[in-house]
């Protein structure tokens, strides 16, 4: 047998011999060894844990943005609040405000990179559908609307260019409204009211994903969004047909008139790069056609950036958190340890006194600190992976566990082990062997 094959062989052997005194010793005071990896499987758990939560919390905030369309500019009319133009209601009777089809042509003719338009304008009163009857939003848009705005048709079909210029009377329902005014019956080729005018349904569409979580998280505490979720299209020039310019709206004891030409407006923009220049573009534009600010502009792009910052903020936060529970406990691996090394003195003298090295005992203890660690890692691992399937089974809230997760936080905790376990090591080997043996 050659020296080298020889020196390996007696390196296997100590390492071997010394894992299996670090189990021998562990094993004699299993409540105390259980006790002390309890402080990393705790790091480790809560490191996959919160960091699943952050990211199912971010993924979720993100599609909602996405769903909006991440080369959509949208633009929106907000009711003014300011006292000029109280008392032009006031003496008018009828307010008028918000996004106008001026603004759109000039958008399109200025802005490059625009591609297509979505106009729309809303309506809320009462759909029904003869006893049935719910406080829902018509909105009169364009035919390629469900494209632009990546809502899926689930039944039936969306309207036509052909139905939109001959002014049909034919609607598409969303998803809600379609399950609360047909609850036992297929809405397709059956007919709403709303006010004096009736629609064909020709469609149901999904759900406008924008307000459909925040619909159900009410629902489930009883206080559903009724005016987001219950949602009615039907083509733009319909809607002017049958309920003109100036939008009437009767209630108990009330009258409201309103002229809005356009409710909303959706600008596609051909690239990316060119999203955050022609919303800054549309910016300009609407601030020199209004005198007031009654419109608000959504730029989903910019929001899906601030969110996927807001995420990279709040791992860290979490992951710095869940580190802490780490350190406290390789902390306490470091306080058992050391009261090891003072339990077990005698028997390091002994064992430098039979020929042992330095080395030697820095590895023995080394070896210890390192399986407290792992054990504790590997439990805290599935742990880890366990609690974000709890928390989607129970609490409905979506989590995502990334690949990387578990591996770092396992390797930190091995890491930690080393870290903790280094003075201690160096503290047995440092003893005198002679004042080891007089130890009692």
């Amino acid at each position: 047998m050659s020296v080298p094959v020889l020196i390996r062989e007696l390196s296997f052997f100590r390492l071997k011999r010394s894992v299996l005194l670090g189990l021998k010793s562990l094993w004699l005071h299993k409540l105390r060894s259980l006790l002390t990896a309890m402080g990393i499987v705790f790091g480790v758990c809560s490191v996959i844990a919160m960091l699943a939560i952050g990211e199912g919390a971010s993924h979720e905030a993100q599609q909602q943005i996405k769903e909006l369309g991440s080369q959509n500019v949208i633009l929106r009319s907000v009711k003014p609040t300011n006292k000029t133009t109280a008392g032009e209601q006031e003496r008018s009777l009828i307010l008028e405000y918000g996004i106008t089809y001026r603004d759109i042509s000039q958008i399109q003719a200025t802005v490059p990179g625009v591609l297509v338009t979505i106009p729309a304008r809303e309506l809320k009163d009462f759909i029904w559908n003869e006893a049935l009857s719910i406080d829902g939003s018509t909105r009169g848009t364009v035919p390629w609307f469900p494209d632009m705005r990546n809502r899926k048709v689930q039944r039936g079909r969306f309207f036509t260019q052909i139905e939109m210029d001959t002014r049909a009377p034919i609607c598409v329902l969303s998803r809600s409204l379609a399950r609360h005014l047909f609850p036992l019956s297929e809405p397709i080729g059956d007919t709403v009211r709303i006010q004096s005018s009736y629609f064909r349904v020709i469609g149901v569409i999904q759900d406008d994903p924008a307000v459909a979580n925040s619909s159900e998280e009410k629902g489930a505490t009883g206080a559903t969004d009724q005016g987001a979720a219950m949602e009615m299209l039907i083509p733009i020039t319909t809607l002017e047909d049958h309920f003109g310019e100036v939008l009437f709206k009767y209630r108990s004891g009330s009258f409201e008139a309103e002229k809005v030409e356009l409710h909303e407006a959706t600008v596609r923009i051909d690239t990316p790069d060119r999203v955050m220049p022609a919303a800054e573009a549309i910016r300009h534009i609407l601030e020199r056609n209004h005198k007031d600010v009654d419109y608000t502009m959504v730029v989903p792009l910019d929001l899906l950036r601030r969110a996927e910052r807001t995420k990279q903020i709040f791992n860290i936060v979490l992951g710095s958190i869940a580190a802490i529970s780490l350190v406290v406990g390789g902390i306490g691996i470091m306080n058992i340890m050391l009261a090891t090394v003072t339990e077990r003195t005698r028997e390091i003298g002994i064992r430098r006194a039979l020929g042992a090295k330095k080395k030697d005992i820095v590895m023995q203890f080394l070896i210890e600190t390192v399986m407290l660690s792992g054990a504790g890692g590997l439990l805290g691992v599935a742990l880890g992976l366990l609690i974000p399937i709890i928390i989607t089974h129970f609490a409905q809230m979506e989590t995502i566990i990334q690949l990387w997760a578990p591996i770092l936080a396992f390797s930190i905790s091995v890491m930690t082990g080393v870290l903790f376990g280094i003075y201690p090591a160096f503290r047995a080997a440092g003893m005198n062997p002679v004042e080891a043996l007089r130890h009692e």
